[in-house]
């Protein structure tokens, strides 16, 4: 019988031990909230990388959207370090964030994911035993099936006139114009405001409130990258580019008097004998600017609205010489070698262009060369007393014809 109790004496020993350790276990499980967590701090084992360290969004993730927030995290303890890195367009970037004073959590700088993207992140954190634990990670994000672009005048290292107007023509409608509007910083050395205004939907143009000083650096910066212009549209462009401005000439044409006064820096250069529109094909009145210079073009009157009956041009000559865009509607100040030397400075025979002497092929020594040579891209043409109406703000850069009230009201950003 002794025997017999001593063995039963035992046995409930080791019971009551596995039920000690059973309730320990259970005790463990629910501080933590972590069956498999408690149980490996009570037998001293570190947790799990992704119990130690959290990270959004998940490992492996594929078309995340750029609205979804990027953060690291740890349940207890603290981050030693994280490093996150964007790889786009071939080219890696870290991506500049911080750790949180309570050390629980870290956050990029940018809220805002890049598109088509691949991050990588790096994280070390220490947990509240002590235990270090090291976590890599990796997704990647949406890529837009649609994209925009702007196509910008001036060209980047250009040297323009005093004139020139910074204009953006996009590819697609911009519905979210004050977004665009806001990615485009235009600046000049020495500064001077320079203030946008939106022809529509597809075209932000930029100015000062008056012509350049010669001698300004402009630089531009376009942040279109990821920028939603239109739903489910983005911007490609990610650049910055300058130009400077030249001397400041500025040609007056007075269709009455059949003459173009051309001074530079406010002195009079020469006055020049021009013929302008006929009667019945007037010159527009304002302020053009130059935005194209051509040694020499074709001009057929059937791409601007002359046609014969025929459906052909009412002109088609091959070879204008000095040819100098002035609207995007088909004004230009050229040279003219088939109209008589005598009607210039004396009568208005064009189809709306302004002309002035010339030989065929172009010649240095004549009028349309001697002002072709001392020409700029960006340079201002006026125009006045024509029997026509001022020209279109939007019809090339003819933004100077809107005084600074009516241009500034063009902004998108209110």
């Amino acid at each position: 019988m002794r025997h017999v109790t001593g063995r039963a004496r035992r046995a409930g020993v080791a019971l009551a031990a596995v039920l000690t350790w059973a309730g320990l276990l259970a005790g463990a499980a629910g501080c933590s909230g972590d069956s498999r967590s408690g149980l490996d701090r009570v037998l001293g084992k570190p947790p799990a990388p992704e119990d130690a360290i959290r990270v959004t969004p998940r490992d492996g993730a594929r078309e995340v959207r750029p609205g979804q927030a990027l953060r690291v995290r740890v349940p207890d303890g603290r981050l030693e370090s994280v490093k996150v890195v964007k790889s786009q367009d071939a080219q890696e970037a870290e991506v500049a964030g911080r750790i949180s004073a309570d050390g629980r959590g870290w956050s990029p700088a940018d809220g805002r994911l890049a598109l088509a993207a691949r991050y990588t992140v790096d994280a070390v954190a220490v947990d509240g035993d002590g235990h270090r634990s090291a976590r890599h990670t990796t997704f990647t994000t949406y890529v837009p099936e649609e994209r925009f672009i702007g196509y910008v005048t001036p060209e980047n290292r250009a040297t323009v006139g005093t004139g020139m107007i910074v204009s953006l023509e996009f590819n697609r409608e911009i519905v979210d114009r004050a977004a665009v509007e806001r990615a485009v910083h235009v600046s000049a050395e020495p500064a001077v405001e320079v203030r946008p205004h939106w022809f529509g939907t597809s075209r932000l143009d930029f100015r000062p409130e008056h012509y350049w000083k010669p001698g300004t650096r402009v630089t531009v910066s376009l942040r279109f990258r990821d920028v939603e212009g239109a739903p489910g549209v983005y911007g490609l462009q990610h650049r910055t580019f300058s130009f400077d401005v030249g001397r400041h000439q500025v040609s007056v044409v007075d269709a009455a008097e059949h003459t173009m006064q051309v001074r530079r820096e406010g002195e009079l250069l020469a006055t020049v004998p021009i013929t302008a529109g006929a009667p019945k094909t007037t010159t527009y009145n304002g302020k053009m600017v130059v935005t194209e210079m051509l040694d020499v073009t074709r001009m057929n009157g059937a791409t601007v609205g002359f046609k014969k009956k025929n459906g052909k041009g009412e002109y088609d000559i091959p070879d204008v010489p000095h040819a100098m865009r002035l609207t995007e509607s088909g004004t230009f100040l050229h040279g003219n070698y088939w109209a008589s030397p005598e009607a210039f400075g004396r009568v208005n025979l064009s189809h709306g262009c302004v002309g002035l002497r010339d030989v065929k092929g172009g010649g240095a020594d004549t009028p349309a060369g001697w002002f072709f040579d001392r020409s700029l891209i960006g340079d201002v043409v006026e125009v006045v007393r024509s029997k026509d109406k001022t020209v279109a703000p939007d019809n090339g850069l003819g933004g100077w014809n809107m005084n600074w009230g009516e241009w500034t009201a063009g902004s998108a950003v209110k």
